[in-house]
């Protein structure tokens, strides 16, 4: 299979504000210009047109397509950007942009995430981040056209150091993700904010059904670096495309009033 890569700085975001349009559906793509960067590299086939049109659709118009977002995943590497500090930007410009790179309208975003850890007895620590995790969705969901999908966090102590990982993530999303045939015929291109190579068989699964699959990752080439996507998981999809910090600040979040 002949597969497409492309690096690109896109335009992304972290926080829903209320200031934002929550109209997804709308992209004015008279005025969209393809951002032109002089370090900018894309790799397509010689033959590669990028049509982005159902069978039937007379007007020409842009498809529709859904997003799925590794919450920890883009955590990670929005903390990593900001060398330890976490940059501030719009979820859902995030999936807007992304599907507009990509010559597509975003019609719906999913977000895959875990509530804080929460002891038995909660510090107050423990406390505050539920409260601010509780604030924060709260935010997003005001939004009709995004679904939040919550597994759970584990707590490890090792060598005297607790680690925190989300459970039940990645089962979640691969279930909403093989909805997509069933319930949204019409949808034949999504994208994936993901590194993880449980992703693979679901995609394949995906492709067989006329779906495909355009994956925004990050992976560094030295395996002893902070992050690595599965060659798996970049070979299965149609088109893959690296995340920069370009991405997050290029879309600010929008001051809250």
């Amino acid at each position: 299979m002949n597969k497409i890569k492309e690096k690109i700085p896109s335009q992304s975001s972290f926080w829903l504000s209320p200031n934002y349009n929550t109209n997804l559906n709308f992209i004015n793509f008279a005025n969209f210009k393809e951002e032109k960067m002089t370090n900018e590299k894309i790799y397509k086939l010689e033959n590669y047109q990028n049509s982005n049109m159902n069978p039937g659709n007379l007007q020409r118009l842009p498809d529709e397509s859904f997003v799925f977002i590794d919450a920890g995943f883009l955590s990670k590497l929005n903390k990593y950007f900001g060398e330890g500090l976490y940059l501030k930007y719009d979820i859902i410009k995030l999936a807007d942009r992304l599907c507009e790179k990509q010559r597509l309208i975003c019609k719906k975003v999913y977000y895959y995430t875990a509530p804080p850890f929460q002891s038995t007895m909660p510090s107050k620590e423990e406390e505050i981040r539920k409260k601010n995790y509780d604030k924060f969705v709260k935010q997003l969901l005001k939004n009709k056209n995004i679904m939040i999908r919550e597994g759970r966090c584990q707590r490890l102590k090792i060598d005297n150091l607790y680690e925190f990982s989300q459970k039940a993530v990645d089962s979640l999303a691969i279930i909403d993700l093989m909805e997509v045939p069933l319930d949204h015929p019409q949808i034949k291109k999504i994208v994936l904010v993901a590194c993880d190579s449980d992703f693979v068989p679901v995609i394949k699964k995906l492709e067989e059904k006329g779906i495909k699959t355009i994956l925004y990752t990050y992976y560094q080439k030295s395996r002893d670096e902070n992050f690595s996507t599965s060659n798996q998981l970049i070979k299965c999809v149609w088109k893959y495309v690296i995340l920069t910090k370009v991405d997050f600040d290029s879309c600010p979040l929008d001051k809250m009033k």
